[in-house]
């Protein structure tokens, strides 16, 4: 069934805000039987961002009819089948280089002169105060333009990106442009909660229909940065668990003093310093195997730091694993141990918990939310390598059977509050009010 609505442009906007104007424009939507939004991330797909994919396909599940649009990510190489199946139901807006980016522009000066002059001088606005060169939002208008075109072309009304970094930068101005009508954002951290000011954050919040935080924690950053009239935008929907990791079948920890840590190589997950744990364990007689799981920019220093204290024959690196390597990792260690400096609230650790795992991790962001001390893992302070190796030595001489009750009862907690079908509802709940919205005719 097709509907042709034509929407007037005309809104109410803040005193001096540069949202879309050319009064009496329209913009002609098509609503070809269920909802349809179109989805952007800066990189996709990416082996750290299975859970963008996993919500996807839980929203097509319930009907939703998601157009897969990403800034880069069409040429690298990905280790899970699942992820080469998304990449080639993606669009890429920087796949045709500059030239796709010029041709767009040129399309948009054509056909909408106003709603661009309008569009690039928030650009620069915003390019001021962030600290880096105006020419990177200028190119981030550029991609908004090649956005927006697919948007029209399809009918598709709103745009959700994930991350409140470029890729709402791109959505946002693609709204300014009158090609899309509305959009919204995920907000992961810490990047968004470490740079609000570069980012503009609080304009994006208050031009957005609604900002998805995945913890409490992450609602209360954003609320931070708006006033309080813009707080009832701020919804709290958690990342869902695979299904392969809801429905494997439950393993007990193996007696082997071998614990895993999974994620990307980087300052913020903290693993110089679970190397100096290591190190801190050995010197005390304490038998432990660590593997990491996972590559990125600071394997070179973790692998020096590992031969600075001898300790090659205790750790092994993966490097990139798919998504089915990364459980049967978890299932060959007693625990997850993830001794993050900041995050928003790690996939990772849902998914040790869901196979019965127990975890050992830091208090910051929205981890204590899911991690019940005593219960289901242990809980340090970031930064503390003493508390850190006390806490993985406890768990290394912790007996088996229970290991399993911990475990046990970190995979209930996790499927009570991760559950990726009952998240998806949420989400589409939002999506669809959004899309509504947008569909108005005035």
């Amino acid at each position: 069934m097709n509907h042709e609505l034509r929407l007037s442009n005309r809104q109410e906007t803040p005193t001096g805000s540069d949202s879309c104007v050319d009064p009496g424009a329209t913009l002609t939507i098509r609503a070809d039987g269920p909802y349809k939004v179109a989805y952007l991330v800066n990189h996709y797909p990416k082996v750290s961002h299975s859970f963008i994919r996993r919500e996807i396909r839980a929203l097509e599940a319930q009907g939703m009819a998601v157009m897969r649009t990403s800034i880069r990510g069409w040429n690298e190489p990905l280790p899970d089948a699942r992820d080469e199946e998304e990449r080639q139901r993606t669009r890429y807006v920087l796949k045709n280089g500059w030239s796709g980016l010029l041709i767009a522009v040129l399309r948009a000066a054509l056909s909408r002169p106003g709603r661009l002059i309008h569009a690039w001088w928030l650009a620069t606005r915003l390019g001021w105060r962030s600290g880096r060169s105006i020419a990177y939002h200028w190119a981030y208008l550029a991609e908004a333009c090649v956005l927006g075109h697919w948007m029209h072309q399809e009918g598709i009304a709103h745009v959700h990106a994930h991350f409140g970094t470029n890729s709402t930068d791109v959505a946002m101005f693609a709204t300014v442009l009158g090609m899309a009508r509305s959009y919204s954002f995920t907000a992961h951290g810490p990047e968004e909660f470490d740079g609000p000011r570069a980012l503009a954050l609080t304009e994006k919040i208050e031009r957005a229909q609604f900002v998805v935080a995945i913890s409490s924690f992450g609602r209360s950053q954003l609320m931070r940065w708006i006033g309080p009239e813009h707080w009832h935008k701020v919804k709290v929907v958690h990342c869902g668990l695979d299904d392969m990791f809801r429905r494997t079948t439950a393993q007990s920890p193996p007696a082997v003093p071998r614990l895993v840590c999974v994620g990307r190589l980087c300052e913020q997950k903290g693993q110089l310093l679970l190397i100096d744990a290591v190190a801190r364990l050995a010197q005390r007689g304490v038998d432990c195997e660590l593997v990491l799981a996972g590559d990125g920019e600071m394997r070179a220093q973790i692998e020096d730091r590992i031969v600075r204290h001898s300790l090659h024959g205790r750790i092994r690196i993966t490097g990139w694993i798919s998504g089915d390597q990364v459980r049967d990792e978890l299932l060959a260690a007693r625990a997850l141990v993830l001794p993050s400096f900041a995050e928003g609230l790690p996939v990772v650790l849902m998914e040790a918990m869901a196979l019965q795992r127990p975890v050992v991790s830091t208090l910051v962001a929205g981890i204590p939310e899911l991690v019940v001390p005593e219960e289901c893992g242990w809980l340090v302070p970031a930064g503390d390598v003493e508390s850190l190796a006390d806490a993985m030595q406890q768990c290394l001489e912790t007996p088996v059977d229970r290991l399993a009750q911990m475990g046990q009862a970190a995979r209930q907690r996790v499927l009570q509050r991760h559950d990726v079908d009952q998240e998806a509802r949420k989400l589409y709940g939002l999506l669809a009010h959004a899309t509504d919205e947008g569909r108005k005719v005035v």
